[in-house]
């Protein structure tokens, strides 16, 4: 009987199900969209309830492809993170939408927090790694039980729990029997000690949210419980859950110390493995725990930390081109277009639609295209939206070697618009930096597979893993040095001016 590992991969704009085999090839594969909501400019919401149907919706039509001697050893989950589902204990009924990590809603009450008590944001930086932000779960948590009616006398009885996307996953896949996320999850939400792998009671006090709602905390490869899905299986074990990022640099086997990786999917996100130390940044990154197994090649039973640099904007920005300006049919078009000109013609984009993150952290600059003259066509557009996520990432790496204390010479990449070969060559270019796009760029979902695989027994170690690893193609720097530094230094200018838009009139 052939066995294989299934991975759910919840993302922002869509929910996927793949199943890999022990070589890390793609057995099955199914994918579903579903509905963003903007109820208000900067506000981003999804229906818990679609998440799920649309998860289990592909879960049955990847298992469909499977025959009566195929089956699945073991289910690991990957999400997008941060997002904030508030439900009734007793129902499983959301009290409110997800507030996704996107939504800006709260970034005036984070504004006051600053302003009125320094020494907490402090404090929140040092003990879950973050810098204060709206993105995170703990503003977005204390934003629900404030607006929607009774929630936050229901919370304090005990009548409301709190997950982010993998634990209402998992919470839906057992039937509601387990309330569980894990450790990268868990210090995505601003309200969890990454040192002392605890809920902090000081943070979960100023925001008024009772412990009794919060999930247990796990390791990101252990089983958390057992899925019955019917006709689609029996007592499945859940082995594996974490963060979108972070399985993603598990999937590159990124296992060593300075090992770095970046996901090209809604947003931008680099991470780097700072091994057992964790590094703070004073570069405007932020400092996460990496996803593993207490003590798999690591005696001590420590969790691995990860350097991250977060771009809100990336695949978003050519969705936009699709879907919100009608530039394009599909994102794949993007490339020949791109191709077609030599350049923007001097046009920039920052595409800042929920603010920018890392290393600004200005929740309230917004999109800007500058440098628009009567020359320009869709093609200067298309490319200057293109090479604003190669800009971004820029941005993020010389952050990352400053905190680091190290150049990096080269860049494992992943994610949906790493299979573009234009935005991957201008990458090399911009970075003076190798880039490598490996055989599997479902790393995401590869990830969560490892991590399930892992606890169950299906893979030996992590040396196996390694061993399924392929390079696709490397990318080379190609462009003159002295006009890399040109083209940076308009984007700079560029994004001071995004940043300036959005400044008070005095």
């Amino acid at each position: 009987m052939k066995k294989y590992v299934m991975a759910l991969d919840q993302g922002t704009t869509s929910s996927r199900c793949i199943l890999f085999d022990k070589q890390g090839n793609i057995r099955a594969k199914a994918q579903k969209e579903y509905t963003q909501i903007y109820p208000k400019p900067g506000w981003v919401e999804h229906d818990p309830k679609e998440i799920w149907s649309s998860q289990y919706g592909v879960m049955a039509e990847a298992m469909a492809l499977l025959s009566e001697e195929e089956r699945i050893e073991a289910i690991g989950i990957t999400n997008q993170r941060e997002t904030t589902i508030v439900w009734e204990k007793a129902t499983g009924e959301p009290i409110y939408n997800a507030i996704v990590w996107q939504c800006r809603r709260t970034a005036e009450q984070i504004d006051r927090m600053k302003e009125e008590d320094p020494e907490l944001c402090s404090y929140i930086t040092e003990k879950t790694g973050l810098i204060p932000d709206a993105y995170f779960s703990a503003s977005k948590i204390a934003w629900i039980l404030d607006h929607v009616e009774g929630a936050r006398q229901r919370a304090e009885k005990g009548e409301l729990l709190f997950g982010t996307v993998d634990t209402w996953l998992i919470y839906n896949l057992t039937k509601g029997n387990v309330h569980v996320t894990d450790y990268t999850n868990a210090s995505r939400t601003m309200l969890f000690d990454i040192h002392g792998l605890t809920w902090d009671k000081k943070i979960l006090d100023y925001f008024r949210i009772p412990e009794e709602m919060l999930p247990q905390v796990k390791p990101s490869s252990c089983v958390y419980g057992h899925a019955n899905l019917g006709s689609l299986g029996e007592n499945i074990p859940i082995a594996g859950a974490a963060g979108d990022q972070q399985a993603a640099l598990f999937g590159q086997c990124a296992f060593d110390k300075g090992d770095v990786k970046n996901t090209y999917g809604t947003g931008c996100f680099l991470l780097m493995n700072t091994g057992t130390q964790a590094v703070q940044s004073k570069e405007g990154l932020l400092t996460t725990i990496a996803a593993g197994r207490a003590g798999d090649d690591n005696l001590s039973g420590d969790v691995e930390y990860a350097l991250e640099g977060s771009v809100f904007v990336a695949g978003a920005a050519v969705q936009w081109l699709r879907d919100g300006i009608e530039m394009i049919e599909k994102a794949p078009q993007t490339q020949q277009l791109c191709e077609s000109v030599p350049d923007t013609k001097g046009v920039y984009l920052v595409p800042a639609f929920a603010g920018l993150g890392a290393p600004y952290w200005n929740p309230h600059a917004r999109g800007m295209m500058v440098g628009i003259t009567g020359g320009c066509k869709k093609e200067h557009f298309v490319r200057a939206t293109l090479e604003s996520i190669a800009y971004q990432t820029d941005d993020v790496i010389r952050a990352m070697e400053q905190d680091a204390k190290l150049s990096l010479s080269q860049v494992k990449v992943d994610g949906g618009a790493s299979a573009n070969d234009f935005l991957m060559q201008f990458q090399a270019d911009i970075l003076g930096s190798k880039v490598m796009r490996p055989k599997c760029i479902e790393t995401t979902a590869l990830g969560a597979a490892y991590l399930a695989g892992l606890a169950v027994g299906y893979w030996k170690d992590k040396q196996e893993i390694k061993e399924n690893w392929q390079l696709e193609r490397e990318f080379h720097p190609a462009m003159d040095a002295k006009e890399s530094e040109t083209r940076r230094k308009g984007w700079k200018k560029a994004v001071r001016t995004a940043i300036f838009w959005a400044q008070e009139e005095e």
